[in-house]
């Protein structure tokens, strides 16, 4: 699938029969990550958008010029380009993201995906509710390059702290497709309140055997914002490569 100005369309010509699926990668990556899913979400007769958030090859940027609020508008845009209320995923970091977009324009989403994501109170940052996570294994092998304004997973860790559940095929390739990641946006407080954000429908796809988010602090998020609905896959922290049937699953889930 290419990929021009950030978003990908799919579009089977059934827009009015079923709600748009926004897929948002989380950091270390891209929207490469979601093409099995897009595929079978396509399929199943929905308007698929894939983002490309802003300082990676599909939308290039330097890491200095990226922020929070920037990702937050990528989201907003797409939104704006599908007819009614979309259903809005997020992966890992992207929960942070998806959440600032609800705040913006919370009439244009149907319901809100939090996938092995993190689930924001107002004030909340990447790095404040990772903190909070003493089960997760990410945060030894992880480096901040202050002079070029970036993240780094250490390289012979990625395989099992990502995809542990996956396998030796993907472990082997996984390694090169983790990115860096400009460092500003995962520092950064996101603005929630109940009147926006609060009124969004919600429901969390909890991945039980997660190394970057532990299952442990996934279960605490969602006791301090309660959602509709819990689907729990026995994945790690990449259900859309490691489980695509049980993730299509949850997002088409999420619609009822």
């Amino acid at each position: 699938m290419s990929n021009a100005n950030s978003v990908e369309t799919i579009n089977n010509g059934n827009i009015a029969e079923k709600p748009a699926v926004i897929l948002v990668h989380g950091a270390f990556s891209n929207g490469q990550v979601w093409g099995h899913v897009a595929g079978k979400l396509h399929a199943a007769g929905h308007p698929v958008v894939t983002i490309d958030l802003p300082g990676r090859s599909g939308a290039p940027m330097a890491a200095d010029q990226v922020s929070l609020d920037l990702y937050r508008d990528t989201v907003v845009q797409a939104l704006g380009s599908v007819s009614g209320p979309a259903v809005l995923v997020g992966h890992s970091f992207a929960g942070i993201v998806i959440a600032a977009a609800a705040e913006q324009v919370p009439e244009k989403i149907k319901t809100l995906v939090f996938t092995a994501a993190y689930l924001p109170q107002d004030g909340d940052s990447l790095l404040s509710l990772a903190q909070q996570d003493h089960d997760a294994r990410i945060g030894q092998h992880l480096t901040i390059d202050k002079e070029r304004g970036i993240a780094v997973v250490e390289y012979s860790a990625r395989a099992e702290l990502f995809a542990n559940d996956g396998p030796a095929p993907l472990k082997a390739k996984l390694p090169d497709l983790i990115l860096d990641e400009p460092a500003a946006p995962l520092v950064t407080p996101v603005h929630v309140t109940a009147e926006r954000f609060g009124r969004v429908d919600k429901i969390y796809v909890s991945t039980q055997v997660d190394q970057v988010i532990s299952p442990a602090f996934q279960a605490t998020m969602i006791s301090r914002t309660p959602v509709r609905k819990v689907v729990s896959l026995q994945t790690g922290h990449l259900p859309f490569l490691t489980d695509v049937e049980g993730m299509s699953y949850a997002i088409e889930n999420a619609m009822v």
